[in-house]
């Protein structure tokens, strides 16, 4: 069903054209993932430029004949997923269309995918949305006029004493307030940390995330690869460089989901001793875990050669760009020096509700509940791929799953899920450039927590059969 709506917005009549496919039920989910998809394809197609205000949800509500909750929770999840911004008397407005940062030809594509399998997001559909809301009052109610303010470039002492809390609890995380600095997600982390490194090199794992080695790259510093294995990352091979730190992922690692073997960490806090250098913690999925116990980190075994790095964007959304880094002493300055000696990154409200947030046990709460169900999730997707010539791998922790491909197969099935409309990654993506000394794998890499509850099985579905094209 197509339908218009002539709506005031900013003072002046808006006509929104909009295909709500079939007939409209109000009061059904249907109706309102409807509204979503065609606001969406809206923005996807240029018809909603980036900038332009929309009715506010009662208007649009009448003139689609639809609830006004079900507009107002379609604007809410829009907005989670960053295609929308809203602020209180300010309205709705378009942000613009989601754009691709890797390589065209190793993603899904073309078009738009209808199954969102990519590493990087756990289910935004789940965000919290009523206690993050409460949280966000209360913050905005107590906040002091100076939280208004620039203030200290650290972040908030709120935020950073509820982390410390947290943290100890949780992760085994040795700190206090004064040691952590605030930051707009561990991409952003790591960005600064580069420039405090950089002429000097920084040793990563051979196979990773791709927009790590960029930053690093961009920001002055070089990369050199050190091997995976089936227990984490071949540390020995930091004896082979000259590297002033190394980043690692030992909680989880990304993308072939082993922990970092206990001897193995050991022995890349020695090298850090040693060679006067530093760890660079990325605690990766740290918080979801099923078939295990609980990992701590690092950084609790060393804190003063391990700077350890957490971020919101998997347990809560990417879109609130909300990162921790726990530093030890003699990088807390230099890193705000690099930047910028204020906290230009994340507004004083944002890191005020998380304290809150985390305070009333909201956080806890939702780890939880995700937890959870993504062990749900994960004992779905092994289920659905048994009886597959495929290997899976990565499933007692975190997100996502490395699904290794007979030789050779890796491009077909891209190509094939390409075809199929789900977008994945494929494993060369991640492979480092310089790994000469390791021999290429083929595989995916999936995420079973970014797809919306409704939209899972279907996605399964998809998947399995393009892998079971490929893996004849």
């Amino acid at each position: 069903m197509v339908s218009w709506a002539n709506s005031a917005a900013g003072g002046a009549g808006l006509d929104l054209h909009l295909d709500l496919g079939q007939s409209v039920q109000p009061g059904r989910r249907g109706t309102r993932d409807q509204l979503i998809q065609a606001l969406r394809d809206a923005v996807r197609s240029g018809r909603l430029p980036a900038g332009t205000m929309l009715p506010p949800s009662r208007s649009l509500a009448t003139d689609l004949g639809l609830a006004r909750n079900t507009v107002a929770e379609a604007y809410a999840e829009l907005v989670a997923e960053g295609w929308l911004g809203s602020r209180q008397g300010a309205g709705t407005w378009v942000i613009g269309s989601h754009t691709e940062s890797a390589p065209a030809a190793q993603r899904a594509g073309p078009g738009t995918p209808n199954h969102n399998l990519m590493p990087g997001s756990g289910n935004v559909a789940a965000f919290p949305r009523q206690a993050w809301l409460a949280s966000a009052r209360r913050a905005l109610t107590n906040a002091p006029t100076e939280a208004l303010r620039t203030g200290d470039a650290r972040g908030r002492q709120e935020l950073r004493a509820a982390l410390a809390t947290y943290l100890a609890r949780a992760r085994g995380v040795r700190t206090t307030a004064e040691s952590i600095v605030i930051c707009a997600g561990t991409r952003h982390a790591v960005e600064l940390l580069s420039k405090v490194f950089a002429p000097s090199t920084i040793a990563v794992e051979n196979y990773g995330l791709f927009l790590f080695r960029d930053a690093i790259a961009g920001n002055g510093a070089a990369t050199v690869p050190i091997r995976i294995d089936d227990h984490g990352a071949v540390v020995d091979d930091l004896e082979k460089t000259s590297a002033a730190a190394v980043l690692l992922t030992p909680a989880h690692h990304f993308p072939h989901g082993v922990p970092l073997h206990p001897t193995r960490r050991t022995r890349a806090l020695d090298w850090a001793i040693r060679t006067k250098s530093y760890v660079l913690e990325d605690d990766y999925d740290g918080e979801f875990r099923y078939d295990r116990q609980p990992i701590g980190s690092m950084q609790g075994l060393d804190p003063d050669r391990v700077a350890y790095l957490g971020s919101a964007s998997k347990s809560l959304a990417p879109v609130l760009r909300l990162g921790w880094m726990v530093l030890p002493d003699n990088l807390i300055d230099p890193v705000l020096a690099a930047a910028g000696g204020q906290q230009f990154y994340v507004n004083a409200i944002d890191q005020l509700t998380m304290a809150d947030f985390i305070e009333s046990g909201q956080y806890d709460k939702h780890i939880r509940r995700m937890r959870n169900s993504y062990r749900r999730r994960r004992d779905a997707l092994a289920a659905r791929l048994s009886g597959l010539d495929v290997e899976i791998s990565g499933l007692s922790a975190g997100l996502h799953a490395l699904i290794r491909l007979p030789d050779g197969t890796e491009h077909e099935a891209m190509r094939r899920a390409a075809d199929a409309g789900i977008a994945l990654s494929g494993l060369a993506l991640l492979r480092h450039p310089d790994a000469a000394d390791t021999p290429p794998q083929d595989g995916v890499v999936v995420s079973f927590g970014t797809p919306a509850d409704h939209e899972f099985t279907a996605a399964l579905d998809a998947l399995h059969d393009v892998l079971k094209a490929v893996s004849r």
